[in-house]
């Protein structure tokens, strides 16, 4: 229990400094508030969702057109990083998504583009884009061109925010796990391997460690193990494709979602299936060689549908993905547990949004409400489905 003049370690805990927590306390710090930050890893680590060398962000958010408004406040969020930090983390190569019309993609990205006229170029009528020489498109099947879209280098994402919100003072510390938390008084006790520490207002952004307090304020979460994989491009005269110039492309097909980047740092293309994979029961006991089964899919994608890559990757990453009920996020603040403020289920879309997620985070936290459009994800939201 609390004793008078016991002093507090921070205005603001946040707990997990991924992609959303880093975010946080950036967002924190700017606003001239004492943070302290907690990672059970190393900053940047490579075992949960925020590592795997890129992220695809995008503005046409098939997903919902209500993302869109969250968007473009994450999209000047990354460029004011940027300018901040004079590192290249936001890469406008431009997206290629292609599908069937009817497909979830396709017509999904066209509605969002129509309700917040945004520019997307549509191509029609087989493979005839010069933009994605490298990509199969069918006759029956649309290629739309988003050029304000691209790709996140995600580890160094992190970093950065982290690295600017410790020049505004913020307090992060890494391998410092908390093992529990409760409310005290008019603040938080928290337990960790360094000792006790206490702040007046917490934040959990957790990642696939989230699911005990998720369930504490009436949510679950599920997570799943997913695989990247990188393949080698062919040298010419084999290859027709130039893939270190070439966009990212996402194809919604009757088989699977894939999705991918160019070949970046000549480590090769990168491509994944959008999907939940094997269920985990324990994220940090989870199996990181591939299996032969991890590639099956893709393999059968990149051979039909990608043009100048070798025919087995030759590199792997296992990413978890923390998936909410409904795939969207889980954004809140629960009164009745002293006002614990809650970032989670970010369902392997999320990253991109980080710079707005950690405004909207901070916002709870120290007033309660935020006037970003968050109200789909709220935890009252959530639990009414």
């Amino acid at each position: 229990m609390t004793t008078a003049g016991e002093r507090w370690d921070a205005e603001v805990a946040v707990v997990g400094v991924g992609a959303m927590g880093s975010a946080a306390c950036l967002a924190l710090a700017r606003r001239g508030v004492s943070v302290l930050g907690l990672e059970r890893h190393e900053i940047g680590h490579d075992r949960g969702s925020s590592h795997g060398q890129s992220r695809l962000i995008r503005k046409a958010y098939f997903e919902h057109p209500d993302y869109v408004p969250l968007l473009r406040r994450a999209y000047a969020g990354w460029d004011a990083l940027m300018a901040a930090t004079g590192q290249p983390l936001f890469h406008r190569v431009g997206l290629c998504s292609v599908g069937a019309r009817e497909s979830e993609l396709v017509a999904g990205t066209l509605r969002a583009a129509a309700e917040h006229g945004l520019a997307l170029e549509v191509v029609e009528g087989g493979d005839r884009s010069a933009r994605a020489p490298g990509l199969v498109v069918g006759r029956d099947e649309l290629l739309l061109y988003e050029a304000d879209a691209g790709w996140l280098a995600v580890e160094a994402c992190v970093h950065a925010q982290v690295a600017l919100a410790r020049q505004l003072g913020a307090d992060i510390r890494a391998g410092c796990e908390v093992n529990a938390w409760a409310p005290d008084r008019d603040g938080f006790a928290l337990e960790t391997t360094a000792g006790r520490v206490r702040a007046r207002r917490l934040v959990l952004t957790e990642g696939a460690w989230a699911a005990g307090t998720l369930a504490r304020v009436g949510r679950r979460l599920a997570v799943h193990r997913n695989v990247l994989h990188w393949f080698d491009v062919k040298t010419a005269p084999t290859s027709v494709a130039d893939w270190a110039t070439a966009p990212c492309f996402a194809f919604d097909l009757v088989d699977g979602f894939f999705y991918g980047f160019p070949d970046i740092d000549a480590r090769g293309v990168k491509v994944a299936e959008h999907r939940p994979g094997q269920l985990v029961d324990d994220p940090a006991n989870v199996a990181r060689e591939r299996r032969p089964e991890d590639a099956q899919a893709v393999e059968r994608f990149v051979g039909e549908r990608l043009r100048g890559l070798g025919a087995a990757p030759t590199r792997h990453a296992v990413c978890l993905y923390e998936m909410s009920e409904d795939a969207h996020f889980i954004l809140g603040r629960d009164e009745a547990l002293g006002g614990v403020v809650v970032g989670a289920g970010f369902s392997g879309h999320g990253f991109k949004f980080a710079p707005a997620i950690g405004e909207a985070l901070a916002d709870l936290a120290l007033d309660g409400e935020s006037p970003l459009p968050i109200r789909r994800f709220s935890l009252d939201a959530a639990r009414q489905g």
